[in-house]
């Protein structure tokens, strides 16, 4: 147990907040509690009026944005609202006010958009749920998105991924504060990674970008996708265009800003995590999706979710091997 002195945290919500943005860090913080911390937890709106959430659970709040002292921790959490609207002006002075005398900062998935409304975010390195990380982007041109991190520190503000990512976070801030055994205890108890490996892309859809406007370039990638294990070397399938290679790689670069090596690769490696998904074994799904080897394929895993295929799998595969014969 530690000696811990009071550390106050107050995390801002409002209406149509998403309920596990707010449970899921106080949720970390108080387990901590149990092992000796002492954290401090009030929930504060803008106006201090209780508050309705996504799920239209209503949320009893401790007062006002405006009206509290300084803490320790204020923490934003997020909503679906407002990465399709614009924040208003009351919600990004609830964040500023507290922001400016808070000894850190903090966004769990969307709250990054409060953060960026009040302007806490300018010329800082962030993150937010891979989903709307664009948006973010161009809502705060000057802040460094980076739509594959978990969470991102920059000073003393704290950005973290999509939703069950602000327990990651949580956990960083309680090591942070109290180290890492503290830390271990909590997670062993919440039942949850101390430490995620990879980045938010192992979560993601498969890539599924516009089609190509020209019907030559929309030949060769329905070509590809159709059979992915095909022979779709550059010059291969510029033959199929009866075009040069420096052609086919143009169009590819000008429409879908890759080359035809790397959308080939992208295809194969999407064909690969449907085929883990499915239960196919790390080597049948390297030969399904085209890949010459299981070592080129888990090079692309490795390079792109920074884990192995059999990680891969084995926190994504589907429950249909587990139940087969029963």
């Amino acid at each position: 147990m530690v000696n811990a002195v009071p550390h106050r945290v107050a995390i801002l919500v409002y209406d149509g907040v998403t309920l596990l943005d707010v449970a899921g860090p106080a949720e970390a913080f108080k387990e901590a509690n149990r092992f000796g911390a002492d954290y401090r937890i009030v929930l504060l709106s803008p106006t201090g009026a209780d508050v309705t959430s996504n799920i239209g659970v209503r949320v009893a709040v401790d007062g006002a944005a405006s009206s509290e002292p300084a803490f320790e921790t204020f923490l934003v959490a997020g909503s679906d609202l407002y990465p399709g609207a614009r924040v208003p002006g009351d919600l990004a002075d609830a964040a500023r006010i507290p922001a400016a005398v808070a000894g850190r900062v903090v966004s769990i998935c969307t709250g990054a958009f409060v953060l960026a409304a009040a302007g806490l975010l300018d010329g800082k390195r962030a993150t937010t749920h891979w989903k709307v990380a664009h948006e973010l982007a161009a809502r705060c041109p000057t802040c460094r998105v980076e739509p594959d991190a978990i969470y991102v520190r920059d000073g003393t503000t704290y950005t973290s991924a999509g939703v069950t990512a602000g327990i990651d976070l949580a956990l960083a801030l309680v090591e942070e504060d109290h180290g890492p055994d503290l830390a271990r205890d909590v997670a062993r108890a919440l039942v949850v990674y101390m430490q995620r490996a990879g980045g938010q892309s192992q979560f993601s859809a498969p890539l599924q970008g516009p089609p190509p406007r020209s019907p030559a370039l929309r030949t060769i990638t329905d070509l590809v996708t159709a059979n992915p294990c095909g022979d779709h070397s550059l010059g291969e399938l510029a033959k199929h265009l009866n075009a040069s290679t420096r052609h086919l790689t143009r169009l590819f670069h000008d429409e879908l800003s890759t080359t035809p090596a790397r959308y080939v690769e992208n295809i194969r490696f999407d064909m690969a995590r449907a085929l883990l998904d499915q239960g196919h074994t790390a080597t049948q799904a390297a030969t399904l999706a085209g890949f010459p080897s299981y070592e080129s394929m888990r090079r692309v895993f490795a390079r792109k979710l920074s884990i192995s295929p059999t990680a891969y799998q084995r926190r994504f595969s589907t429950a249909r091997r587990a139940n087969a014969g029963r």
